[in-house]
């Protein structure tokens, strides 16, 4: 392992999982950050012996003479959700530009970065757009560095997608599912995302760029209803006609500005996407979890299935 690792966007889904099992290796030179406050004070509870800086990479300064200190950079701040086009254009394109910035001044440094598996999607939004303009930057800076590209993850600290499905359906009787719910999904354990960019920190490939799905594909149907069993609750799934479904969300992004499911992500979710399943468990020697034990160990863990990070 290298002499430091910098982690962005480290108070996340990726970086918490990350953090968690890097320590498990033994690694605790470690400079995360992540600039928001809740989700930052759970990663400074859960892990007091590392380095936690507090920062927007898209505007404050206090952050690049630790990050010139680092080794292997693992780029996973992004702007995935929400209603403003400006976030995405910041979070995404403006703190991305900043920190290559500075990382090129080190010689020795190695870049992850986590893209996505949106850039490649047939759904066009804001998300899709920034993320793909992420990637360009990184690949055009100059610096060894590998692309990871993901398609819908869930594990500890899922406070999107997944998780916060499984904590609403957890609290009602009636869950409900757009249209006819049938749409495929290859969601990836992020636990064994995590795996993958230890491995690519251990032997640094460059100039690739890897298409990291989860190898089960299933309908989003179904798969809410794994949720549900593994929840051990009687909540009924109810279909909604599409439309329907599409005018209550964007009603209710007139009220909450930062909703955790928008109308642009219910349009992606019907896009009819199927994406390359490459064989990561051979390149990168990581063992695949099956879909049910992977829900299971993400949404029953006594610990870590408890902790609620905000939006």
């Amino acid at each position: 392992m290298p002499t430091r690792i910098a982690i962005t966007g480290a108070a996340g889904l990726v970086g918490q999982n990350l953090i968690a099992r890097l320590k498990r290796r033994g690694v605790t030179d470690i400079l995360a950050i992540d600039k928001h406050p809740a989700n930052t004070a759970i990663l400074r509870q859960l892990h007091p012996d590392i380095r936690i800086i507090e920062a927007n990479l898209a505007k404050e300064d206090h952050w690049q003479e630790a990050v010139a200190e680092c080794d292997v950079f693992v780029i996973c701040h992004a702007q995935i959700s929400g209603l403003d086009p400006v976030a995405f254009e910041e979070n995404n394109v403006t703190a991305t530009n900043r920190l290559i910035d500075i990382v090129k001044l080190n010689s020795k440094a190695y870049i992850v970065h986590i893209s996505s598996s949106a850039v490649e999607s047939a759904a066009s939004n804001w998300y899709s757009a920034t993320k793909a303009a992420q990637e360009r930057i990184v690949l055009e800076a100059g610096v060894p560095s590998v692309i990871l590209r993901p398609t819908l993850m869930f594990g500890w600290f899922d406070r999107k997608h997944i998780g916060w499905l499984t904590r609403f359906i957890r609290r009602v009787p009636i869950f409900p599912i757009p249209g006819h719910g049938r749409y495929l999904r290859q969601p990836l354990y992020a636990g064994d995302f995590c795996e993958i960019i230890i491995s690519c920190i251990a032997h640094r490939p460059n100039g690739a760029v890897y298409n990291i799905s989860g190898h089960e594909k299933i309908h989003y149907i179904d798969l809410m209803r794994a949720v549900r069993d593994i929840c051990k609750v009687r909540t009924t799934i109810v279909r909604i006609p599409y439309r329907l479904f599409w005018a209550l969300l964007w009603a209710y992004g007139l009220i909450d500005r930062d909703p955790p499911f928008t109308t642009k992500q219910l349009e992606a979710l019907a896009t009819p996407d199927i994406f390359e399943v490459i064989d990561w468990p051979a390149i990168f020697g990581v063992k695949a979890t099956p879909l049910r034990a992977a829900l299971e160990e993400s949404y029953c863990d006594p610990v870590y299935s408890r902790i609620t990070l905000e939006f």
